[in-house]
């Protein structure tokens, strides 16, 4: 019984390799700025030229990728909804 609480009290050995924890918020916030200045580039330049359809578009394809990287696990829980709508558990 004696030598159960020493192992328990035994030190867990350091975590070795590279620490990622973190990793996709710190992508997240140093991408962003950058991906709504390109995005806001690209629109008005839609507007000067008077091409409503492609700035529509547009607006709609960076809004699906805005919301496909910077909300977290929208994928996985897509993923899980249209398979329980398919009956797939």
């Amino acid at each position: 019984m004696a030598d159960h609480f020493l192992d328990l009290a035994a030190p867990s050995p350091a975590p070795t390799g590279i620490n990622t924890e973190g990793l996709a918020d710190f992508l997240r916030r140093f991408f962003a700025p950058l991906f709504l200045a390109v995005v806001s580039v690209v629109a008005i330049f839609f507007l000067f030229t008077r091409e409503i359809t492609r700035f529509v578009q547009f607006i709609i394809l960076a809004i699906a990728i805005g919301v496909i990287f910077y909300v977290p696990n929208i994928i996985e829980v897509t993923a899980k909804a249209i398979a329980g709508a398919l009956g797939i558990k």
